[in-house]
């Protein structure tokens, strides 16, 4: 993270590109390194490609966090709790 933006960077450090609008609160990256999670200031997730395009937005604007667990995606929300979530966007539970 520098000034809201997410930078993807290699093993040694050297910066590979920046993603986002300057936004951005928190990002997760996927354990193959393919996806990532950009949460906003705003409270949106984006799940973005690597490249940094834009996928789609999950969740429902209340999102303080998320993150990768697996195939499913956390999403803790300004209420305290936590929505597991499939890539999709679809709410999987709340817990």
């Amino acid at each position: 993270m520098n000034n809201g933006k997410v930078e993807l960077r290699k093993a040694n450090g050297s910066l590979i590109r920046t993603i986002g609008s300057g936004d951005a609160i928190n990002a997760d990256i996927s354990n193959d390194g393919s996806l990532i999670l950009v949460t906003t200031v705003k409270g949106k997730v984006e799940l973005r490609k690597e490249s940094g395009s834009l996928i789609r937005q999950i969740g429902n604007g209340d999102a303080v966090s998320a993150k990768f667990s697996g195939s499913e995606i956390l999403v803790s929300t300004t209420k305290g709790k936590t929505e597991v979530r499939k890539e999709s966007g679809s709410l999987i539970r709340t817990i």
